[in-house]
């Protein structure tokens, strides 16, 4: 039980990680400012925070242009959707 509140917790956390460091690069961009490399953006949603990342993209209107963001974050979204049903079947 332990480990699914901890799996909880960092899939929270990664999440709230996007939508926070897309809206900051997107501060950064306005204000011409050192930027958050598309890696680390990309990087954040690879890693369990495609849903943060992509809530981001629609809210602070950033990035939704790139075709690697534009495809690559909702594709990602759609594989850790995947993964977490064959998980959630595989341990009910």
């Amino acid at each position: 039980m332990e480990r699914e509140y901890l799996l909880l917790f960092y899939l929270v956390f990664i999440n709230a990680l996007g939508f926070v460091v897309f809206g900051i690069d997107k501060w950064k961009a306005r204000h011409n400012c050192w930027r958050i490399s598309e890696f680390w953006l990309l990087t954040c949603a690879a890693v369990g925070g495609a849903l943060g990342a992509w809530i981001g993209m629609q809210v602070w209107h950033h990035k939704t242009m790139h075709a690697k963001f534009r495809y690559g974050v909702p594709l990602l979204l759609l594989a850790q959707f995947v993964a977490a049903i064959c998980l959630i079947e595989h341990y009910a």
